[in-house]
């Protein structure tokens, strides 16, 4: 999901994502500690789109 994307979906929509990424995120770092983790990078795109989602989550709640 990119940022417009974002902006466009409904609150519960971005509360199911943002729950699917910290799944993800979780998955990531399991792979990781376990040496198990083959693109590195993954993890910190995760983290990204975390903290994107979280900040278009906070500015639709200035709006209301």
């Amino acid at each position: 999901m990119d940022l417009s994307e974002m902006r466009a979906a409904s609150t519960a929509e971005r509360k199911a994502e943002l729950d699917s990424l910290r799944e993800r995120q979780f998955t990531l770092r399991m792979q990781k500690a376990t040496g198990q983790l083959e693109k590195s990078n993954e993890l910190g795109n995760v983290r990204r789109q975390i903290a994107q989602l979280l900040t278009v989550m906070h500015e639709a709640e200035k709006q209301q």
